[in-house]
């Protein structure tokens, strides 16, 4: 379905209220727009204008990777938004042929991969689609209110609503009743507190703790004389090392740089050791840009303890008129770029949802969500317990999976056939089982034999 159009009666309602101008709740609230009469997003930051960085997205000052399949999902939710991304800096190209992919220290070979995806900043991305919402005539955006809780019927089955504080105001708040609300207030998220509040047990929780700490910095990019024009460098962590680095072209000619560690590597942040700590990753590029190019910001440090997954779909209860997605579901590791992609792609699973109704939207949407999930799941802890120390559960699956993506990116050094089919893994476009099927498993062996 093309967005503005609209659902089927049956699904449609009066008003939805999403909690957080994230991501994930912008994308909500794209979809919600067409099933509900009226469409209220809430955010607790004053939002500021596209570009700008806000304090209730500390990651805004980070890389951030929009892969493939988010931008595909973005481009369907806001049509020609990828255009007039590019008409304000970003850079749109193919993420092979422009890209430099380093894993165990091996460059993956450069080659068209049909794969295109957008070089922008966090900021500049989530105020244009915020700009671009605050036009749907049907959706409002309310900044700077906290939301202090669920409210509910006296039976406690079904979210009617919350309890909203405009921030530095005394008083109780105001009530904003809802027919839906969502839940899209990131890895802070207190849903599990107040669905407890209500009476309701609190989703199991998964988690892989890497303890990554990592570092970004921004830089002045001289396309005519940085790396042959390409525009992303990414240095997977390892063994010898446990360093990586992610350094992505964006609009105004600037790289931002991330310099990230495993397990008590952590970056320095003072500008000169910065550019030194670059000079021990596995591949020399990220360092031989930035020792010689004009630091625009200086370098912010950040820690990662834990990816965490929150099990909603394994609940027996769950109250109607309430979902919870993004980051308040899953939150991986910032390092694979994932979050952003993910939550465009549950916000298709919530308007795949609302075409049979609202009724017990919470519990199928989880069930959706969950398929969603496991593939970038598998991904990002799958590539954490590389590293022995790292915690989590280890099933003999992740160390054969492991084991063989170690032979596949050696050989993907010379062919880049495996380098675009492990490219459209990453980027969520085909599944992981693709990488060991019998023609690329052939390509694997025969690569790995040639480079020993």
């Amino acid at each position: 379905m093309q967005a503005g159009t609209k659902l089927r009666p049956r699904a449609a309602g009066d008003h939805a209220v999403v909690l957080g101008a994230s991501m994930a709740g912008l994308a909500a609230a794209r979809v919600l727009a067409d099933a509900y009469e009226r469409v209220t997003v809430v955010d607790r930051d004053a939002l500021p204008a596209p570009g700008v960085q806000r304090r209730g997205v500390p990651q805004g000052r980070h890389a951030h990777g929009l892969l493939a399949r988010g931008r595909e999902v973005l481009e369907e939710l806001f049509p020609g938004l990828t255009d007039e991304l590019v008409a304000r800096g970003a850079l749109y190209g193919d993420i092979q042929l422009h890209g430099r992919w380093y894993n165990e220290g091996v460059r993956l070979r450069q080659g068209p991969s049909g794969l295109n995806s957008l070089a922008v900043s966090r900021p500049l991305l989530e105020g244009h689609i915020r700009r671009r919402l605050a036009a749907v005539p049907n959706v409002s955006i309310v900044d700077g209110c906290d939301v202090a809780g669920l409210v509910a019927t006296p039976d406690r089955r079904r979210v009617t609503g919350v309890r909203m504080l405009r921030r530095g105001a005394d008083g109780p708040g105001q009530i904003l009743e809802a027919d839906l609300v969502v839940d899209a207030t990131g890895r802070g998220s207190r849903s599990p507190a107040w669905l407890a509040a209500l009476g309701y047990e609190p989703p199991e929780q998964e988690a892989v703790r890497p303890r990554a700490a990592y570092a970004s910095a921004v830089y002045r990019r001289r396309p005519a004389e940085h790396l042959g024009g390409d525009r992303v460098v990414i240095v997977a962590a390892t063994h010898a090392t446990r360093r990586g680095a992610a350094m992505l072209a964006m609009e105004d000619d600037r790289w931002i740089v991330t310099l990230f560690g495993y397990l008590g590597e952590s970056p320095p942040t003072e500008p000169g050791e910065f550019a030194d700590w670059a000079a021990t990753l596995a591949a020399p590029d990220v360092h031989e840009v930035i020792s010689n190019a004009e630091m625009l910001q200086a370098p912010v440090p950040a820690h990662f303890p834990a990816s965490v997954r929150l099990r909603y779909e394994r609940l027996d209860r769950f109250p109607e008129g309430y979902v919870v997605t993004g980051d308040a579901v899953c939150s991986f590791n910032p390092i694979y770029g994932q979050g952003m992609t993910v939550s465009a792609l549950e916000a298709l699973a919530l308007r795949d949802c609302l075409r049979d109704g609202a009724g017990q939207l919470g519990r199928r949407f989880f069930r959706s969500a969950a398929k969603l999930v496991d593939t970038p799941w598998g991904i990002a802890v799958g590539a954490d317990l590389r590293f022995p120390e790292v915690e989590g559960p280890r099933t003999p699956k992740v160390r054969m999976v492991n084991a063989y993506l170690a032979r596949l990116h050696v050989a993907a050094g010379q062919d880049p056939v495996l380098g675009r089919a492990f490219l459209r893994v990453v980027n969520l476009i085909d599944p992981p089982e693709r990488l060991m099927s019998p023609e690329l498993a052939f390509r694997v062996m025969r690569g790995t034999r040639v480079a020993s």
